[in-house]
């Protein structure tokens, strides 16, 4: 990515693969198109602090999170339309802290969580369609700092006890690098499996072969049930209760389709010629 003149300091990608999304050291987000190495879209300045910008896009709807600070060292969330990176759709100052913030999106329950690099406390805020767009739920506080943090997939997590998220959170401990495992559980008297805090999930399967991919074909993620009632030969939860499990099958590409086509076109060639030589009409 030539057009990168000074350090990268994140880079995202939506869940497509269809786009990726950088900040740099010169405060420039940049929003590019991999497949034409191109740069499609930029925000000048998303924030005015000179300390790193941490991005994440807000599953498919077209939306990323820019988590940097301001020119004060005030920690500052902001919301962005794809479709217009004029101004920011919303704007939240978080705190004062001299740490960088780590932003991971929970795209099945549409949680925004914002994890402190430096300090020890989790913020997390549920992303909506219309106005505020975002807005806090609740947050996490901790004395011990964060070194770094990652969130678990759905499928690693206790779906029973209603756990809808597991974040890996990397401490230090006596000079050693310590991983706390912290659960956010939603409370259920239900012993039943709850399907409204648990829709169908990112199943980790690939939903195109990298030669579609590159020939221009988009996917939508494979998902796939976390109801443990619906179980495939392989232990898999299966997406769609009342449904038989079925292989996904990606639309054929032009490139594709063109070899097809050539190759056919070279077997009617073929069995013509043959035909000719035996004497026999080609009508």
């Amino acid at each position: 990515m030539d057009v990168h003149n000074q350090l990268i300091q994140d880079l995202v990608w939506d869940p497509e693969g269809t786009t990726w999304a950088t900040s740099c050291k010169d405060k420039r987000i940049r929003i590019g198109d991999p497949r034409s190495d191109s740069v499609v879209a930029e925000i000048a300045e998303a924030h005015q602090g000179a300390k790193s910008a941490k991005l994440a896009f807000l599953g498919n709807g077209g939306r990323l999170a820019t988590v940097g600070f301001t020119k004060q060292s005030q920690r500052q969330l902001k919301l962005w339309d794809l479709r217009d990176l004029s101004k920011a759709m919303t704007k939240i100052d978080i705190d004062q802290a001299a740490g960088v913030i780590l932003p991971f999106f929970d795209p099945d329950t549409k949680v925004l969580y914002l994890c402190g690099k430096g300090d020890g406390n989790i913020r997390y805020y549920e992303s909506v369609e219309g106005k505020p767009f975002v807005f806090p739920l609740s947050e996490y506080r901790s004395t011990a700092a964060a070194k770094g943090a990652c969130f678990l997939p759905k499928r690693g997590l206790d779906i029973m006890r209603c756990e809808t998220a597991r974040c890996l959170k990397l401490t230090s401990q006596a000079g050693a690098g310590v991983v706390e495992p912290l659960s956010f559980i939603v409370p259920r008297k239900s012993d039943a499996f709850q399907d409204d805090i648990f829709p169908d999930t990112f199943s980790g399967l690939p939903s195109l072969q990298a030669d579609d991919w590159f020939a221009g074909a988009n996917a939508p993620p494979n998902l796939v049930s976390l109801n443990p009632d619906l179980k495939n030969a392989g232990g898999a939860k299966q997406a769609g209760a009342n449904k038989p499990a079925k292989a996904f099958t990606p639309l054929k590409t032009p490139m594709q389709l063109q070899k097809e086509l050539d190759a056919a076109n070279k077997r009617i060639e073929l069995l013509t010629k043959r035909l000719q030589d035996a004497g026999l009409p080609t009508d």
